[in-house]
């Protein structure tokens, strides 16, 4: 496993419209390894392949709870003693995902992204969406989803799609954003 650059606005590598996965085989499963991995060391909740560079319909979830029926643990990842709920992992692979019958009624949440780093705003979504998608055997499957789930699967399948959650957003928003993007690479 390894951690692979994530993409970062304005790369126009972002803006590519993903290809279907065809081959299932131990170079698919390496690169769904190494986003997990890229993703968990970028404190995230969820990555397309085209983040990493690989313009293929495959994303990856984990909405990572915390247990709330476990014991502290106590840790000092940042350098400071002290503890915290463990986590409850949930990876989810997603190959060549589909949105079926997304719901007419709508939820705003407020999303980020890797590849948009320190720049949230709230996003107009289906609250709820049937999701049909192949494993890494190529198995299909179709899953109702809403919740955060719901717009993770949405955010991260926009990206197959050569769309960043910044693109939802008025003009004036967005550049926003970008300035302010701009701004922090520069510091």
């Amino acid at each position: 496993m390894a951690i692979r650059e994530i993409l970062e606005a304005p790369d126009p590598r972002l803006k590519v419209v993903s290809s279907p996965v065809e081959t299932f085989d131990d170079n698919l499963k390496t690169l769904v390894d190494d986003m997990f991995e890229t993703m968990y060391a970028a404190h995230g909740i969820g990555l397309a392949a085209i983040q990493v560079g690989e313009p293929i319909r495959l994303l990856v979830i984990d909405l990572q709870e915390e247990d709330p029926d476990a014991e502290p643990v106590p840790c000092d990842h940042d350098g400071h003693a002290h503890t915290h709920q463990p986590i409850i992992n949930d990876p989810r692979v997603f190959v060549n995902p589909e949105i079926l019958n997304p719901s007419d009624d709508t939820k705003s949440y407020q999303e980020g992204c890797l590849s948009v780093p320190d720049i949230y705003a709230d996003v107009e979504r289906p609250s709820k969406c049937r999701v049909r998608w192949q494993d890494l055997e190529g198995n299909t499957h179709e899953e109702e989803m809403d919740g955060m789930l719901a717009v993770c699967i949405q955010h991260e399948m926009d990206h197959l799609n050569g769309i960043l959650f910044i693109d939802h957003l008025s003009r004036l928003k967005r550049s926003m954003a970008l300035k302010k993007l701009q701004k922090a690479r520069a510091a």
